[in-house]
């Protein structure tokens, strides 16, 4: 991924902490022509036994991209973090252009496919609980082992082993410190959601 130097980020924990909080990825592959196939998924970061990075995740196992993967190919997981428009206006100097504030995070690694049903429903579950925990009154314990059984030959999971992780955080750290001050304070004062999320996001990260 281009990233620029004063926007790189190379901190495992803020990295991960993208991840965790920005889990629906697109994982994107390529077939043995070199066409590219892509899928949106529901993607957790885990530590392997022996302290390496693992992303797990599962798909449909009518979506034919699984099949086309192989132990010599990458894949490419792509984690969208919080975008915003940023408006010239907001400069204190001028004249100038506008742009767009952005983090993301890119994790290439090897798949390995998880099948067998003693592997695959601990994935689930796990899964499941964890996108349940923040709910009221979480629905996982309610999903007993056989409904969750009926529902294994039509999934496929999967973990990958990470090769390398990079991750852009573009938040105006090449302006002045009053330009991006005003980038903040006008995206914090905004109505939309995500634009507070970034204006979060650039108080939280130091130019």
């Amino acid at each position: 991924m281009y990233t620029p130097r004063p926007f790189l980020i190379t901190d495992r924990d803020i990295i991960l902490s993208l991840i965790g909080r920005y889990s629906f990825a697109t994982v994107i592959s390529q077939d043995a022509h070199g066409g590219l196939l892509a899928s949106h998924l529901p993607v957790l970061h885990r530590v392997g036994e022996s302290g390496e990075d693992v992303l797990i995740t599962h798909m449909a196992r009518a979506n034919p991209q699984w099949r086309q993967w192989t132990a010599e190919r990458e894949l490419l997981t792509l984690f969208h973090g919080p975008h915003a428009y940023v408006s010239p206006g907001w400069y204190q100097s001028s004249p100038m252009v506008p742009t767009w504030n952005y983090a993301a995070v890119h994790v290439y690694g090897m798949p390995r496919l998880i099948e067998d049903a003693g592997t695959l429903l601990p994935m689930l579950r796990g899964l499941t609980d964890h996108f349940e925990a923040g709910q009221a009154q979480p629905y996982g314990p309610r999903l007993t082992d056989e409904h969750m059984q009926r529902l294994l030959p039509g999934l496929v999971g999967f973990e990958i082993s990470v090769t390398r992780m990079e991750a852009t955080f573009k938040l105006s750290q090449n302006r002045s410190p009053e330009d991006r001050a005003g980038v903040i304070a006008a995206l914090a004062a905004s109505q939309d959601p995500m634009d507070r999320e970034v204006a979060i996001l650039m108080q939280q990260t130091p130019p």
